[in-house]
């Protein structure tokens, strides 16, 4: 059960998150199937919400830094075309995951037991988001500083069940925001979700299918389709808003900008950055953006561009785009153009506090290249493609496993020390490039980004989603092994997920091997599997 990123699908009608789609600390979250047309094209999807109503994207959920959170997940799916079970890890992945609790946090089946809901089924969790001196500690499952995360369904073999809309977007506030007199507005209409959409359900659209639209905060229009309502985010001349954005996109990167507006970058994966003004960031499934934008333009409308690096690709009659629209201004449609000149390079973001790569320019105490290729329909890294064990590698080390050679699945888990500098290299240009790759458990430090060959030690940008680029890059990233646990890397496409594109790192597996396990534990891998062969 991960506490990174994820959530579902829950609201259409509105061009924002409004407050009938948001839920707090303490709230049930009911995953179902609803026939919905965020596109003009109606399907039948996975969606969340409450007993009453479900919707895509699903609600955003709320919380200060320091809340306790206590969420019952209820499953009540039944349309056999698509998932019938279903996990959801929480990522409320950002900004510094420190001194977690690997056994309740992070529940993927790969790295510990899956959090399988079967149809009917409930399952109670709870947690708390507090700051320590290190960092975040999670008091049950899970953790987050600030920022914005995500929630969905992310692991085999139901990954893909994110693609029929079981996503959505977490944000926990800071109050003690070194930003905050910056900005005038920050609220639920000023989260931003960015989604591919399919018409064809998961489990039957193919591979790597193409996206048949951009949805914006839930809406968005199909190449050669009807002009249907597309997503308004309202704003007051003269105020500044906090717009937080997320991508929640299975598969395409986008390339985000305002018309006729400039973007300040404040906050990059839940980790504060200092202040970086540009008019257009791209931006990777997995990935999250706070970006600061003045009012300062004529009363009028604006578009809102996405624009997409897989199926319809332009704005033609709409596609790809959403409404900026003053108080003030017309209902009617922006005449605005995209005068794009100062996108952001991943280069220039420097972190607020305590920037510098681990181990500086020395040498890293563990250096790792990990090549990705391409065959048989399916991905390998170094070789393997990664296929979920029977046993989690959490259980499997606790039951004595501590060595590579002896954690399964075969050559796809790696075992690091603790308290050493890691430097892992991802050269790009694999089938399917660019990937975004995710790390669970830690942000760490892009000493090489895509598109450059410079190596930066001094003040590199730290997230936990970074893009590992096209043929002849290099992205190299640097983090340190300060919280024990097996802790996933894989793309963040969820059909390249589906196909192995991911490892596990088995960090200082003798202290993870001290840790007991629940009742409820033991409980939660039968009900998985007996579902496989129900």
């Amino acid at each position: 059960m991960l506490l990174t990123k994820s959530f579902v699908a829950l609201s259409i009608l509105r061009g924002a998150y409004a407050a009938s789609a948001t839920v707090g600390s303490v709230a049930n979250l009911y995953i179902s199937n609803a026939n919905i047309s965020p596109d003009g094209f109606t399907r039948s999807a996975v969606l969340a919400g409450t007993a009453s109503s479900a919707s895509f994207p699903g609600p955003l959920i709320t919380a200060n830094k320091g809340d306790k959170f206590q969420l019952n997940v209820i499953d009540q799916l039944a349309d056999t075309t698509m998932l019938t079970g279903t996990s959801i890890p929480f990522s409320i992945g950002t900004a510094s995951f420190r001194k977690v609790l690997p056994l309740q946090m992070d529940l993927l089946e790969s790295t510990s037991a899956p959090f399988f809901l079967e149809t009917r089924s409930c399952i109670n969790f709870r947690f708390r988001i507090r700051l320590v001196p290190s960092g975040i500690t999670l008091i049950t499952v899970g953790t987050f500083l600030r920022g914005r995360g995500r929630y969905s369904d992310h692991f085999r073999p139901t990954a893909t069940q994110y693609c029929d809309g079981l996503r959505g977007a977490i944000v926990v506030y800071d109050p003690k925001d070194p930003y905050l007199s910056m900005y005038d507005v920050d609220d639920a209409t000023t989260v931003i979700t960015l989604a591919d959409w399919y018409h064809t359900p998961a489990p039957s659209a193919g591979l790597v299918p193409t996206p048949d639209s951009t949805l914006i905060n839930g809406l968005g229009r199909a190449l050669n389709g009807n002009a249907t309502t597309l997503s308004v985010i309202n704003v007051v001349k003269g105020k500044r808003y906090r717009f937080r954005v997320v991508s929640v996109s299975c598969d395409p990167n986008y390339i985000f900008s305002i018309d006729g507006h400039n973007m300040t970058i404040i906050e990059v994966d839940g980790v504060n950055h200092q202040p970086l003004q540009v008019d257009a960031i791209q931006i990777f499934a997995g990935q999250r953006y706070s970006v600061v934008v003045t009012a300062n333009q004529p009363v009028g409308n604006y578009w809102l561009r996405a624009q997409s690096s897989a199926g319809p690709t332009d704005f033609s009659g709409g596609v790809n785009s959403a409404i900026l629209r003053y108080q003030g201004a017309a209902s009617a449609e922006p005449t605005t153009n995209s005068t794009i000149s100062n996108q952001m390079a991943e280069t220039s973001l420097v972190p607020l506090v305590s920037p510098g790569a681990p181990g500086g320019s020395g040498p890293a105490d563990v250096s790792l290249n990990l090549d990705i290729a391409f065959a048989n329909a399916l991905f390998t890294v170094n070789g393997a493609t990664f296929v979920p064990p029977t046993v989690p590698v959490l259980l499997q080390i606790i039951s004595g496993a501590r060595l590579a050679t002896d954690l399964l699945p075969s050559g796809s888990v790696y075992t690091l020390p603790s308290n050493k500098t890691i430097e892992l290299s991802i050269p790009g240009g694999a089938a399917g490039s660019p990937h975004p790759f995710h790390l669970h458990g830690h942000t760490f430090d892009v000493v090489r980004s895509a598109g450059s060959s410079v190596y930066n030690y001094v003040n590199p940008v730290r997230r936990d989603v970074v893009s590992t680029g096209v043929a002849g890059d290099n992205v190299t990233i640097r983090f340190t092994t300060n919280n024990p646990g097996p802790w996933f890397l894989h793309c963040h496409i969820d059909w390249h997920l589906e196909l192995g594109l991911a490892i596990v790192f088995a960090e200082n597996t003798s202290s993870v091997a001290t840790q007991s396990v629940s009742t409820a534990w033991d409980n939660l891998c039968p009900l998985y599997n007996a579902s496989l062969t129900a």
